[in-house]
């Protein structure tokens, strides 16, 4: 019997997801958002994707934001898919059609704050929501890892990694998903998983920048750019571990991997980018959201600086990096220096 999954976002990588599940065997449906109605409309008259450049998956089912409860119903599983601001209001509406599932993917990746301003992992953010409108819900699986979405839409091959609190539930879905080209590594550390999935975004910025200062002088900074990522990948292993996490998780896909992807190209590499090669850091950003483009690594250094003051101030000091993107962020000059004075080891005296 064919099962049913429900994609919720019709964004790049909620629509890329269609093309592993439809190979798969599963009946796929697409849900767009309110904000999804323009990408719905180049897939209905056949058109690639305009977040991906890539046909969707044929067999899909589209949906558009007045067909929720028709797309959640009868789901076997679904996946929530949209940016990190925009779980809230999403998991609100779906709730009733959740709940109802077997299990739900979440490929967003960010935190959230609650109503007091503690900060939470996405997961525990649905888990509280749920709680609050005294909804019961199926097993969460945090989807992460390597994974750029075109090249997921485009039947590339792909690591990924499928983090579950239960790992029999993580293992049936790498079984349950896995493609010849879309493979699935099952873990038990959904801590760690959705720790390294939004901290990637937020190093990705300096990882760009140090591209962006090549272009800007002509000169490779190459030297720079390796220091910065190996501080990136301590600093999501030190955060992890403080969270409760396996700290070695960073030094997998969830965060190795990520980061080396994101680093390569996407909107947080771009945004660092920009501003290494002389663009002032608020009109860089606000020229990406005039094209549509998200740079999900932004809000996440405001609420990861907040997540680690709940932490105390020993864990602050020992994220130099993260303090560094957010002095860049803000607008502060020489961003060159920021990250050097970062990642470079400290001079004996």
């Amino acid at each position: 019997m064919t099962k049913t999954i429900v994609v919720l976002g019709a964004g790049a990588m909620g629509s890329a997801m269609c093309t592993p599940l439809t190979q798969a065997g599963w009946e796929t449906r697409l849900w767009g958002t309110w904000l999804d109605d323009h990408l719905i409309d180049a897939c209905e008259a056949g058109r690639p994707h305009p977040r991906t450049n890539v046909p969707l998956a044929p067999g899909t089912k589209m949906y558009r934001s007045g067909q929720l409860d028709e797309a959640l119903d009868g789901a076997d599983a679904v996946i929530l898919s949209v940016a990190s601001q925009g779980v809230p209001k999403v998991t609100e509406m779906a709730l009733q059609g959740i709940s109802k599932s077997k299990v739900l993917l979440l490929t967003s990746k960010g935190f959230c704050p609650d109503d007091d301003g503690k900060i939470q992992l996405l997961p525990d953010a649905i888990r509280r929501i749920a709680g609050d409108n005294g909804v019961v819900l199926p097993p969460i699986v945090a989807v992460a890892g390597p994974c750029k979405a075109n090249e997921v839409a485009d039947g590339k091959p792909t690591a990924t990694i499928y983090g579950c609190l239960d790992r029999s539930i993580a293992e049936q879905m790498a079984k349950d998903i896995s493609t010849d080209v879309y493979c699935i590594e099952p873990t038990d550390d959904e801590i760690g998983v959705e720790v390294c999935a939004p901290m990637k975004n937020v190093y990705a910025i300096a990882l760009g920048l140090a591209d962006g200062l090549e272009e800007g002088s002509g000169f490779p900074h190459h030297n720079l750019k390796a220091a910065t990522f190996a501080q990136a990948v301590r600093e999501m292993s030190e955060l992890s571990k403080a969270l409760g996490a396996n700290p070695v998780t960073a030094y997998g896909l969830a965060g190795v991997g990520d980061l080396e992807v994101t680093g390569l190209s996407g909107r947080n590499k771009v945004y660092g980018l920009r501003i290494g090669r002389g663009e002032p850091a608020v009109e860089a950003l606000d020229a990406m959201i005039a094209a549509e483009q998200t740079v999900e690594g932004v809000p996440a250094a405001g609420l990861a600086k907040l997540l680690v003051e709940q932490y105390g101030q020993g864990l602050s000091d020992g994220l130099p990096l993260l303090a560094a993107v957010r002095r860049i962020i803000a607008g502060e000059e020489n961003p060159k220096e920021i990250v050097q004075a970062a990642v470079l080891p400290a001079k004996l005296v």
